[in-house]
């Protein structure tokens, strides 16, 4: 049973990449709508395909029949590389649970990165009890990152 009323999680599914792929673009773009995500998107099909659905679990928060959120954690690594939440469902919840998914397939800690200047995310996972633990760089796009942490 979901903790939240009409919203139920599952494993994703491999006919779940188009809506994975429209959610990551809109819930990027109004993130930084200053970046045009869409000049993105090959990019980030390609890297969706081959690196993260491969490596990672992912669940996928739906609201009905519609996706509305997934996150993606590596277990071997404990690397949360995406948390994404349609933008209409922003403090609804959807987040926290799917952090919580993320926590119990990864027990003995998870690790993320999160842009520096993303006060709003950054906030979200201190929330979360994630700690920050180091400071760097994203390897992509060159902008500034903080290494933030979970322990159990």
């Amino acid at each position: 049973m979901s903790p939240l009323p009409g919203i139920s999680f599952r494993a994703y599914q491999a006919g779940d990449e188009d809506a994975s792929i429209a959610l990551w673009l809109r819930t990027w773009q109004a993130t930084y709508p200053e970046i045009d995500f869409a000049k993105r998107l090959a990019w980030w099909r390609e890297r969706w395909r081959n690196e993260l659905v491969p490596a990672a679990k992912v669940i996928v928060a739906e609201a009905g029949d519609k996706m509305i959120g997934f996150v993606t954690i590596d277990v071997a690594t404990r690397y949360l590389d995406q948390l994404v939440v349609a933008p209409d469902y922003w403090g609804a919840g959807v987040g926290l649970a799917l952090i919580a998914e993320a926590k119990r397939l990864s027990p003995a800690g998870v690790d993320l990165d999160v842009n520096s200047d993303n006060a709003r995310a950054r906030a979200f996972y201190g929330k979360c009890g994630f700690v920050v633990t180091g400071d760097g760089k994203n390897p992509i796009t060159g902008r500034p990152i903080q290494r933030m942490s979970w322990r159990p």
